[in-house]
């Protein structure tokens, strides 16, 4: 690492990254190349160098300096700007979570076929835009044996600061891509049935046998408000429904998404 102290007053043109540019500008920083993208918390941060995201520069608090020296494996000549907690509190206009934000190179979208190679689950979701939901989602993904998500652009993008956070990092575990055109058509084509989590007469409660008995599945799940769009509810072969008691007839879309994943999960 190469320490960079910062002080109040002190003008520092790169700290851009981190306090005049917003996650669609970072998005786009490098036009038509791949991005950057801020990381939050040091175990975040963690998983996506592991992941083999590159780092550009970090942002430490001066306290934390030496926990996140001793837990991040850093290029010697990638700054790390330390400052106490004050200035950074000003110049990001919050605490930090671990005292710690790095700013990291985005990657080439995954080709659909390194997705689908050895996959037997997948989610599809379909404009879910809350960065929380989709956080939520990819946690439960991993952590549950969904080998990839698929996202249409109307979604949350999953390197989002928050998304990122709440994910704790499994958004650089599990692979995922945007959706393209003719995806669908491949995924049906290499043997996948898609099944929609709908309210609707005809759907299927999920504990039905014949899901259980397919051996490849992509779960669409759909956007907070509206569900799932007509053009996707009818690429579905079912349509599915979560049992549910006391006159409640849905969940937020992460809790269903963790109900789906536990009853459909690899056997």
């Amino acid at each position: 690492m190469k320490r960079i102290q910062v002080t109040a007053g002190q003008a520092v043109p790169e700290l851009a990254l981190y306090t005049r540019l917003n996650e669609r500008q970072l998005k786009r920083y490098n036009e038509p190349k791949a991005g950057l993208f801020i990381c939050e918390s040091i175990r975040v941060i963690e998983r996506a160098l592991t992941a083999g995201y590159k780092p550009v520069s970090l942002l430490i608090e001066d306290t934390t300096y030496e926990s996140v020296q001793k837990r991040l494996t850093i290029a010697e000549d990638c700054p790390v700007y330390v400052a106490d907690h004050a200035f950074m509190r000003a110049l990001t206009g919050y605490s930090l979570t671990g005292g710690v934000l790095c700013a990291m190179r985005r990657r080439e979208r995954l080709p659909l076929s390194a997705m689908l190679d050895g996959a037997r689950r997948l989610v599809l979701l379909d404009d879910v835009e809350n960065p929380t939901n989709v956080g939520a989602i990819f946690r439960s993904a991993a952590a549950l044996g969904v080998d990839g998500v698929l996202l249409t652009d109307g979604c949350s993008d999953p390197l989002y600061r928050r998304c990122a956070r709440v994910s704790m990092g499994t958004v650089f575990q599990v692979p995922w891509r945007y959706l393209k055109e003719g995806d669908v058509c491949c995924l049906q084509a290499s043997g996948f049935c898609l099944i929609g989590l709908a309210l609707d007469e005809k759907a299927v409660l999920l504990d039905d046998e014949c899901l259980k008995q397919s051996e490849k599945l992509t779960l669409v799940l759909g956007n907070e408000d509206h569900g799932i769009s007509p053009e996707l509810a009818a690429a579905c072969e079912r349509l599915v429904m979560i049992p549910m008691e006391n006159g409640v007839d849905s969940l937020n879309v992460a809790a269903a998404a963790a109900v789906a994943f536990w009853e459909l999960r690899k056997r």
